[in-house]
């Protein structure tokens, strides 16, 4: 399988005055008492490793006593405001166990893990610096995937749930061979799906790595999902397989065991169910969708030569003249949920 490139430093786009509108009517703004920077100003740190003692490219960061007092509190403050309807009276009952700091990456985020004292559970959250990218890449997870997300933007600060699971490369490596031949064949079929979500909507780079296996017990079995957990990469690059998961070398055991699996008629099938899936999802999220869009259209988040190379490959892929017109991503990807709807609606439209 041949490698794909990925740009190797995306650009950090700012957050636009029309999407800064856009996160206040849907209550995804709101003031918080830290900012990014704020979180920079650790004096030193140590190296954080897994239980089998690999560097996990984490480092565990520490304030002078001043600094950790204050920020300590603010946190506490935000973990309120993401969870909750933000009242301060829980604050007393949790602790900041630990500030991680990943230098690995686009966003460099913080990770925060937040502890109740009185039963001992916890929780993370990230802090990390707003980029459009990755905020029109959550909002369309929480409108077009199964799943909803949770996350808070104060200017040029984002602050996003932890997304619980395994990461794909570890479930991979680790545990992949150990499921049995139903949950193989269970976990083919999410990824063919996965695959074809993350294409329509143009989320790319879905490495192993950024995308988590959420195992659930149900009755006599456990069910697998397959959920992305990084988003810089939306509507970015101009390469059509970034956005397809089978095309990276990380994904090949994921790419053998559907083959393994299934035959292309029953692809074809689990492709339509997901594009059926998006197409209500899209219905019912129609005004907010098109504000997001309206959003996208008038924003800038990619090159001009990114915006033209996708561009026509899509068209060469579907030969909807709309998307050989488009002029930015936000009209590529409207053309691109227009399409998938459009087909939807031809479908149920002949039935009747």
């Amino acid at each position: 399988m041949k490698d794909l490139k990925i740009s190797k430093r995306k650009p950090s786009y700012p957050i636009s005055k029309k999407l800064h509108a856009y996160l206040s009517e849907y209550k995804r703004n709101i003031r918080i008492p830290v900012f990014y920077e704020d979180m920079l100003r650790f004096q030193g740190s140590v190296e954080v490793y897994d239980k089998n003692d690999n560097d996990t490219l984490w480092i565990r960061v520490y304030y002078n006593d001043f600094e950790r007092e204050e920020i300590e509190l603010s946190l506490k403050k935000v973990y309120t405001n993401l969870h909750s309807d933000g009242n301060e009276k829980t604050i007393p009952f949790l602790n900041i166990d630990a500030i991680d700091y990943c230098t690995f990456g686009n966003s460099k985020p913080f990770r925060i893990k937040v502890r109740n004292i009185i039963n001992d559970n916890y929780t993370y959250f990230y802090v990390k610096k707003a980029d459009a990218s990755r905020i029109y890449g959550l909002e369309l997870e929480h409108m077009l995937s199964p799943y909803n997300l949770n996350f808070l933007v104060y200017k040029d600060t984002l602050i996003e749930e932890h997304i619980a699971g395994i990461p794909g490369d570890e479930f991979i490596k680790s545990m992949l061979s150990k499921c049995s031949h139903s949950e193989k064949g269970q976990i083919a079929k999410e990824f063919v799906k996965f695959n074809e979500r993350c294409m329509i909507r143009l989320l790319g780079d879905m490495r192993s790595y950024n995308y988590v296996i959420v195992p659930t017990h149900d009755f006599d079995q456990v069910v697998y999902k397959i959920r992305a957990i990084d988003f810089d990469q939306q509507s970015y690059e101009g390469k059509f397989n970034i956005y397809r998961p089978q095309f990276f070398k990380e994904n090949v055991k994921m790419v053998e065991l559907v083959s393994e699996k299934f035959q292309k008629q029953s692809i074809d099938q689990y492709k339509l169910e997901e594009r059926s899936i998006m197409a209500k999802r899209l219905i019912s999220f129609h005004d907010r969708i098109e504000n997001l869009l309206d959003c996208m259209v008038s924003d800038t988040i990619s090159k001009k030569e990114n915006i033209e190379a996708l561009k026509l490959t899509i068209y060469d892929y579907t030969l909807d003249v709309k998307f050989k017109r488009s002029k930015n991503m936000g009209e590529i990807l409207r053309n691109a949920l227009d399409f998938v709807k459009r087909n939807y609606e031809n479908v149920n439209t002949n039935n009747l």
